[in-house]
C-alpha cells in the first residue's frame, strides 16, 4: 500500500471513528444470530468498534460468507481494544507505519502507555473475551490470529474485510 493510500485509509477511519453509531435496528438484528453473552460483549465495546464490527460482518456477507463462526469473529474481533481513545489509536497506527519510535514518544502522554499496550494485545484479549462469551474455538482462533491468519477458509477473508473497514 502506498503512503498516500495508507493516509487516505487512516483519515477515513478517523472520521468513521468520530461519527460512529449503531442503530437500534442493527443492535436488535444481532439477536437472530448471536447468543446473549456475545451480545453483552458486543455492547461492552466502544461504539466505534461496534460500528466497525458490523461493517466487517457486512463485508464478509457481501463476499458470500454465511458461516456463523466467521461472522462472529468479524463482529467481535476488536472487543479487547476497550476505550483507548482516538488519539492513542492514531499514535498506534503511526507507530505501525513509521516505527516504534512513535510509540516511545507517545508513551510520555498520560494514559497512552496503557492504551498502546491494549491496542498491541487486543487480538489476544479479544479472543479470550470471545471464548468467555461462548464463541466456538474456530471463532476464537480467527480472532486470535486476525493479523496473521491461519484459518485456510476464512482467515484471509476476515483480515481483508477488517482492512477494508
Amino acid at each position: 500500500m502506498s503512503r498516500a493510500s495508507w493516509w487516505a485509509s487512516k483519515v477515513r477511519q478517523f472520521r468513521t471513528h468520530l461519527r460512529a453509531g449503531v442503530t437500534p435496528e442493527e443492535r436488535s438484528a444481532l439477536a437472530t444470530w448471536t447468543a446473549a453473552p456475545q451480545r453483552t460483549l458486543f455492547d461492552s465495546m466502544h461504539v466505534a468498534d461496534r460500528r466497525h464490527g458490523l461493517d466487517v460482518v457486512a463485508s464478509l456477507r457481501a463476499d458470500g460468507v454465511t458461516d456463523p463462526d466467521a461472522l462472529l469473529a468479524g463482529l467481535l474481533h476488536d472487543a479487547g481494544k476497550g476505550d483507548t481513545g482516538v488519539w492513542a489509536r492514531v499514535a498506534y497506527s503511526l507507530g505501525q507505519a513509521y516505527g516504534p519510535w512513535v510509540w516511545r514518544i507517545a508513551r510520555i502522554l498520560p494514559g497512552f502507555s496503557a492504551a498502546l499496550d491494549r491496542l498491541a494485545t487486543h487480538a489476544e484479549t479479544s479472543a479470550d473475551l470471545a471464548a468467555r462469551a461462548g464463541c466456538s474455538a474456530r471463532t476464537v482462533g480467527l480472532i486470535r490470529h486476525q493479523d496473521a491468519p491461519r484459518d485456510p477458509e476464512f482467515g484471509e477473508l476476515l483480515r481483508l474485510a477488517d482492512e477494508a473497514n
